[in-house]
């Protein structure tokens, strides 16, 4: 698959506010920060401001930001974050798709500003350090970034004080905007037009590379059904070298995160074709790229399937199975979404394992990993990963988890020097997997969404 990989020119940022033939000029790293420009090495914007709120769209929660509003043509600014009353997972979907409604919108730029209420979790200076890593996207078969049109020609992220200049004599001051979501975290700030416009400019180098998704098919039998496949996904990459002098080891081998779910896959397919079983319908291995670098891979695949959507059945994801303890539940996120939710605890009940609902929730892992990418296009998904209760006396699969976690995630200490697998457990992780895709490949019924889910209204044909 081609990939591009940008970066931004350094002092190349640049970003004004004119109103009343006056122009000021914010400070990159200080005031604003912006990423690099997939589509063209030079992109430059000058438009009117329109205020969004949060920039959503969402009437099954009473969400219409762009009501009365005409921003076609114009750069919205938008607050970021969402209500604190969205569900989290279907609240982190629509804040994931707020490019995406602004430019279907029409607008032609983004300024989504701190606020400080973000501030809290993350300030606005460690966010300027990420302006020098790389970003990365894939090509389509037109050439195009994601084979999209452009259309969004800037954007910037805004500290407190570069965003109150931009509402000053404004129809409503930020700091009331402020104090509003400060005093009721679910309201959702009505918008309006600001006064002036923007000038947003910035220079990127592109470097093009490829990398491969990995697909092996095990093929069905039966007449009608083998043209259906069970797709199981788990991501081959990692995230490299580690930039950290204070170790000597820096490779970021990833033993859990993503070794182990890709040796679970391995091991599910070894058990299908040594099973001598028939399967009526046909079963995907697929390990994918890019996953790390914002589930490029999975969307590649998503977006240029190897067979067509409709016959997609479901997605097995297997990301991050955490196998160092003796687990005695799983958790299957997107479980409550489709009837993927009882083939998991069937599966789990052969081996004396409850399923148990998510013990997070806020994290919102149903859309941050690879079978998301699927479920936009209307596809089940299940992803599995080991609960918090151990078999063994004395043993807190919590607090093993949270450890790993805390200590090894994302780390070079993820890995087989540092850390002793349960293989135990591993086996059980996988007959509970073999067993999902078993029960998918024979089921006469193909698995469907719940009447009641978000994400099946939305995706669902």
């Amino acid at each position: 698959m081609p990939f591009r990989i940008s970066t931004l020119v350094p002092n190349s940022a640049k970003m004004s506010y004119s109103v009343d033939g006056e122009t000021t000029e914010f400070t990159f790293g200080k005031q604003f920060i912006t990423g690099p420009s997939h589509y063209s090495q030079r992109s430059e914007v000058t438009a009117p401001l329109v205020f969004v709120g949060y920039g959503m769209e969402a009437p099954e929660f009473g969400l219409d930001d762009y009501a009365g509003l005409d921003v076609e043509g114009k750069i919205v600014v938008m607050l970021t974050g969402r209500p604190a009353d969205l569900p989290s997972e279907e609240g982190a979907h629509l804040a994931n798709i707020k490019g995406d409604i602004a430019r279907e919108k029409g607008a032609v730029g983004i300024i989504t500003l701190h606020t400080p209420e973000r501030e809290k979790v993350r300030k606005f200076e460690t966010s300027v350090y990420y302006t020098k890593t790389p970003r990365m996207t894939w090509i389509g078969p037109n050439g195009l970034p994601q084979g999209e049109e452009q259309q969004l020609m800037g954007s910037a992220y805004v500290n407190i004080d570069a965003a109150k200049a931009m509402f000053e004599g404004a129809e409503k001051p930020l700091e009331d905007i402020f104090k509003q979501i400060e005093e009721d975290p679910n309201a959702s700030p009505k918008g309006f037009a600001l006064n002036g416009s923007v000038s947003l400019a910035k220079e990127s180098n592109h470097e093009e590379t490829t990398s491969p998704n990995v697909a092996a098919v095990l093929p069905g039998t039966d007449p009608k059904l083998k043209d259906e496949y069970v797709v199981y996904t788990a991501h081959a990459d990692h995230i490299g070298v580690v930039k950290d002098l204070s170790s000597d080891d820096t490779i970021n081998n990833g033993l859990m995160d993503n070794a182990s779910g890709v040796s679970v896959m391995l091991e599910t397919a070894r058990m299908f074709v040594d099973s001598g079983l028939d399967n009526k319908r046909s079963i995907m291995f697929l390990a994918v790229t890019a996953e790390e670098k914002g589930l490029l891979g999975a969307d590649y695949f998503a977006n240029n399937p190897t067979v067509p959507l409709n016959s997609i059945v479901a997605n097995v994801n297997l990301d991050m199975p955490v196998l160092l303890y003796d687990f005695a539940d799983v958790i299957a996120f997107g479980a409550s979404h489709s009837t993927l939710g009882d083939t998991v605890s069937k599966a789990a009940a052969k081996f004396n394992i409850e399923q148990s609902p998510d013990p997070m929730p806020e994290q919102a892992i149903f859309t941050r990993s690879d079978h998301y990418t699927l479920v936009k296009k209307g596809i089940p998904a299940v992803f599995l990963m080991t609960g918090f209760t151990s078999r063994t006396e004395g043993e807190d699969g919590g607090e093993v988890w949270g450890k790993f976690f805390a200590e090894n995630y994302h780390r070079p200490s993820d890995d087989l020097h540092n850390l002793e697998v349960n293989y135990e457990s591993a086996t059980r992780f996988t007959d509970i997997n073999y067993e999902i895709g078993k029960e998918i490949a024979n089921d006469p019924q193909r698995p469907h969404w719940l009447k009641d889910s978000y994400f099946g209204k939305q995706f669902k044909d």
